[in-house]
């Protein structure tokens, strides 16, 4: 089996997140699984439960999220402690990758562009597959443009869409394949 220094920091979502879990496990790669108290997950493997002091530091306004994200939220409360979560996938990792839908604004769509845009924010990687154009994008130099990428050797985020297409599925298996299979096709 392949060896790698990558670690993957995600949520454990139905859809998105669930798959990088899978896919990680299924080459090897070591995982955390971010949760908190009320926390609903699909993918419970490797969970690290944070505190509510943990939580705090993600804190933000939602007021500043929505201005940010140019979209409300009506249940602020409930979506607060996801926005908190993110914060933390993000902020250990130095590369994230998302499946959803990059909207013409250059947000994406959903929660997961809250992870994108701090990603941008913090200055970290950021690749997007979107789910409508079939296709990965990069943030370089300030504009999406077409990718293939890479998981780093480094510690990285996976998240996205609950709502997971086959082709989405698809691009993550991808991914990691083209991440740690060796020259000959093998894992």
């Amino acid at each position: 089996m392949y060896r790698t220094l990558a670690m993957l920091y995600s949520g454990g979502h139905k859809g998105a997140e669930a798959e990088f879990g899978r896919c990680a496990e299924e080459f090897g790669v070591p995982e955390v699984t971010l949760s908190y108290d009320g926390h609903n997950m699909e993918r419970e493997k490797d969970v690290r439960v944070l505190s509510k002091e943990e939580l705090a530091k993600g804190d933000v306004s939602m007021a500043i999220v929505s201005k940010h994200m140019g979209r409300s939220y009506s249940s602020v409360e409930s979506i607060r402690k996801v926005i908190q979560s993110i914060f933390h996938m993000v902020n250990s990792s130095q590369h994230v990758f998302a499946i959803g839908w990059i909207q013409t604004d250059d947000t994406v769509k959903g929660g997961t562009g809250w992870a994108v845009e701090l990603a941008k924010f913090f200055n970290r990687e950021v690749s997007v597959y979107d789910q409508d154009r079939k296709a990965w994008y990069s943030w370089i130099d300030h504009a999406w443009q077409l990718d293939e990428p890479i998981i780093p050797q480094k510690a990285f985020c996976g998240t996205g869409t609950r709502n997971l297409s086959e082709d989405g599925k698809e691009a993550i298996h991808e991914l990691f394949k083209r991440s740690f299979s060796d020259t000959h096709g093998n894992q």
